[in-house]
């Protein structure tokens, strides 16, 4: 670490999440004034050509970086997945007896199936609540609709620490893929998908941006039947300024996108992040079960999002506090499923996780 970063510590929440330190040093410097500008970019008009230009970038880096073809329109838009989660079957269901089906292989993905309702029939191809989520499904476990609008499955689930290592065979309905966890963790066929969104705050920003990539003939689904705010068409249209956008996030999006162009790009990100997990999956997995991960199949394992347990809740509570005693911080897992997860996205050094495995070698050898 640099002087001016020694007091960092090494961050693991699941989001908002690490950035990398170049990005950081870069908004510190430009802060104030921007190079040309004159002025800090928390100040000036989105209609401004100066926002237009960083605008313009951030797109470009998103194309670049994820190799998105002509066919998909990028999109920034606010409100979260929250909102990703009314504005999909409202767009894509396009009669109250159409049927969209969602995958459910966590807590993300659940929450999203429960928008459903208000536009159309829901069908849960697949439900893995009954096992809190700890394997996928194969290709016999789902029940799928041949004509249903979409399918939607959420691709890494941060609670559960579970990752799609490929996608599911939908028969030819488009795919509706909540990505917030593991954009640009590696390349993807951006084809594959009709519409992919992602909060930024884990990999690809900070908190208040949303990107949505979606595919360009999808967007006429809407027609005329929904309230403007709510119409994919109506982003597209206004390039992404149907109102004031969150100019600041979309800023920091263009900076950690050419930071990752930087780095070697996604396949350079993919190799460093398997590398990165299984760092802490080998501490796991040669623990004599000290440790003992949450995912049955190791090929389903995410490689964002580490979540294991140890003996008891008081184990878990122990390590939390001697962890951050250590430098090491935000490793408590979610309220929901309790134990540890460290989240190791592409902004967090290998030079972190390797701090954590030393420590839970430690920690096993003293409290084993």
């Amino acid at each position: 670490m640099t002087t001016s970063t020694a007091a960092r510590v090494y961050n693991f929440s699941a989001g908002p999440a690490v950035l990398p330190e170049p990005v950081l040093e870069q908004i510190q410097d430009e802060m104030m004034a921007l190079p040309g500008v004159g002025s800090s970019v928390l100040e000036i008009s989105h209609r401004s050509k100066d926002f237009e230009e960083i605008l313009d970038d951030a797109v470009a880096r998103i194309k670049a970086v994820m190799n998105v073809p002509d066919s998909h329109e990028v999109l920034f838009i606010q409100g979260g997945g929250a909102l990703q989660n009314i504005m999909i079957p409202a767009n894509f269901i396009t009669e109250p007896s159409g049927v969209a089906d969602y995958i459910i292989t966590g807590a993300w993905g659940k929450k999203s199936a429960g928008e459903v309702k208000h536009y159309g029939k829901l069908n849960v191809a697949y439900d893995g609540g009954s096992t809190k989520y700890n394997h996928l499904p194969k290709q016999s476990d789902l029940k799928l609709t041949p004509d249903a609008a979409y399918v939607h499955l959420t691709t890494n689930e941060t609670i559960h620490g579970i990752q799609f290592p490929q996608l599911p065979d939908t028969g030819g309905v488009p795919i509706v893929a909540d990505k917030s966890s593991d954009i640009m963790c590696g390349p993807i066929n951006v084809s594959d998908f009709g519409l992919i969104y992602a909060c930024a705050q884990k990999n690809a920003g900070i908190a208040g941006a949303t990107i949505v990539i979606v595919r360009k003939d999808l967007l006429e689904r809407s027609g005329d039947r929904l309230a403007s705010y709510l119409d994919y068409k109506k982003h597209a249209q206004a390039g992404s300024r149907f109102n004031t956008p969150s100019t600041f996030p979309i800023y920091v999006t263009g900076l950690v996108c050419k930071w990752l162009q930087d780095q070697g790009g996604v396949e350079k990100m993919e190799s460093q992040n398997k590398m990165k997990s299984q760092i802490l999956y080998d501490i796991i997995d040669s623990s004599d079960g000290f440790y003992t991960g949450h995912v049955l199949d190791k090929a389903e394992r995410s490689v964002m999002n580490v979540v294991f347990k140890l003996g008891s809740d008081e184990l878990d509570a122990k390590f939390v506090t001697d962890a951050k005693s250590a430098g090491l911080t935000t490793l408590k897992g979610h309220r929901s499923l309790g134990g540890i997860r460290a989240s190791v996205y592409n902004a967090m050094p290998v030079a972190g996780v390797e701090a954590l495995a030393a420590f839970m070698k430690n920690f096993a050898s003293k409290n084993g």
